[in-house]
């Protein structure tokens, strides 16, 4: 889909299901299907245009301007002194916040020693350095999540994993123990808005957001959108359209998200009414009457039976974090879902975001995303030796582009789409081993992984090469929708 003035490639993709695929060691291209090579099979079977992914909407480029610099030295942290330097770089981040416009935490060469959370509650704001490799800016990050975390940003977190009895269950191991709630959340540089709640996990404490316009009627794949009323509404604001299951298992939107299918639908897609099913930030481009044009084109219809609001949403814009080496220590693991958190970063409630030209070492997770939009995740390289549960995790977000992400290190989801992420999108991601697609539950669709390189060890069943690429994480409270491209390289 080209829009006047945007210079946009299209990507497109075909839909593939399954866990266990049976592949050569060199998988070689195939013959495009008639849904991307036939003009009228493609009209009439329109694809989602994943060129919006990305940090404004696909097509802006990263901001270079560093506004104000804050240097942490200047605040008192000293480089490679073997001293923690926390305080200082809190003082640093205080100075940095109280900076109008935009603002640079600049970090130097060497190692600074870092043993509290980095909360960035601001907008406008890049932390940088000198690069992620040798005689660049390293981020010593000592200690867990599980030692330093004195917050209660996770107590709803935690009381969810005991009322649902969330055990890690491995007889053989001798192992029977609740879920940390670092699994999944949380992250030693905590970009998010103060008071906002990444995920809900209890449907009790759910209030909607302020409706600011009720949608009358959209098309799926359009840009436009016939509100009630756009009286409180302004071009530039940034939004949240929202689709909710009014009608329990019948509601429309389960149909638009699955087809008709005879697989089970979690009940969790109906059973929280306050909580949309699907969600997209997006930004209002123009106002013609009660014709409100967005950033990016519907995820669904807007219709009297399947409806939907443009909701007020709580959010920073413009924070970025760069030329930076995050290093964890090698620490035991215990194993999946008993994570400590040694976790990098985690970025919710952020609209155009970016993380570049990182190193993440011995993490648990290196970045962790969630309730977030239009973020750009660049030249990510994860390594080490202990076992990670993600690299870069994209969930409960919207039009995030994963590019150029290399995957170094065991993990045991090293590409995931977790729960309600939309149209985002791995592109030329390589995973050196473990490699493994994963598609989490919960009403995930609608996105992309492009020119994918996994590095794969099949093994010979009954003669034939095997190797199981697709697994499916996480509850079972949702069906497959995902988007899957044929462009894919498969080395052993």
């Amino acid at each position: 889909m080209m829009n006047s003035g945007d210079r946009r490639v299209r990507l497109v993709s075909v839909l593939a299901l399954g866990a266990a695929l049976v592949l050569p060691v060199q998988a070689q291209p195939a013959k495009l299907p008639a849904i991307l090579s036939d003009p009228k099979v493609a009209t009439a079977n329109p694809l989602p245009d994943f060129s919006y992914a990305g940090y404004g909407f696909g097509v802006a480029p990263l901001p270079a301007d560093a506004g104000t610099v804050i240097d942490v030295t200047d605040h008192g942290a000293i480089p490679d002194d073997g001293l923690d330097d926390s305080k200082a770089v809190l003082r640093a981040l205080a100075a940095a916040n109280a900076v109008k416009g935009k603002v640079t935490l600049r970090f130097p060469k060497g190692r600074t020693q870092i043993t509290e959370i980095i909360r960035i509650t601001r907008s406008d704001i890049t932390l940088d350095g000198a690069g992620s490799g040798q005689g660049g800016s390293e981020l010593w990050f000592p200690r867990p999540l599980k030692l330093i975390d004195q917050s209660h940003d996770y107590d709803e977190l935690r009381q969810y994993l005991v009322r649902e009895k969330k055990q890690q269950v491995e007889p053989e191991q001798n192992i029977d123990y609740l879920f940390t709630e670092y699994s999944w959340a949380g992250g030693m540089i905590f970009v998010a808005p103060q008071g906002v709640r990444p995920v809900s996990y209890d449907g009790s404490k759910d209030v909607r957001d302020p409706v600011l316009a009720s949608g009358v009627a959209g098309k799926q794949f359009a840009r436009t959108l016939t509100v009630d009323n756009a009286a409180k509404l302004k071009v530039g604001d940034v939004v949240q359209l929202q689709w909710f299951s009014l009608d329990g298992a019948n509601s429309k939107i389960l149909k638009s998200l699955y087809g008709d299918t005879d697989l089970p639908i979690g009940s969790h897609h109906w059973t929280f009414p306050n909580r949309p099913v699907v969600a997209q930030a997006t930004r209002v481009t123009a106002i013609r009457g009660k014709t409100v044009t967005l950033g990016d084109p519907l995820l669904h219809d807007v219709r009297a039976d399947q409806p939907a609001v443009l909701a007020a949403w709580q959010h920073l814009a413009n924070v970025g974090i760069q030329n930076l080496r995050l290093q964890f220590p090698d620490a035991p693991s215990f194993g999946h879902h008993l994570e400590q958190g040694y976790n990098g970063i985690y970025m919710t409630g952020v609209f155009d975001g970016w993380v570049k030209d990182l190193t993440i070492d011995q993490s648990d997770s290196g970045i962790l995303t969630d309730n977030a939009a239009s973020l750009t995740i660049a030249n990510v390289t994860t390594t080490g030796a202990r076992r990670a549960h993600y690299s870069v995790h994209v969930g409960a977000v919207h039009n995030v582009l994963v590019k150029d992400l290399k995957v170094e290190n065991p993990v045991i989801h090293p590409l995931s789409v977790n729960t309600r992420s939309t149209r985002s999108v791995y592109l030329r991601p390589e995973v050196m081993t473990d490699a493994i697609l994963d598609q989490h539950s919960g009403s995930n669709h609608q996105n992309l992984f492009d020119q994918i390189v996994m590095h794969i060890d099949p093994k010979q069943v009954k003669g034939r090469w095997q190797y199981q690429l697709w697994v499916r994480g996480g509850a079972p409270i949702g069906s497959l929708g995902m988007a899957f491209t044929t462009r894919c390289g498969m080395r052993g």
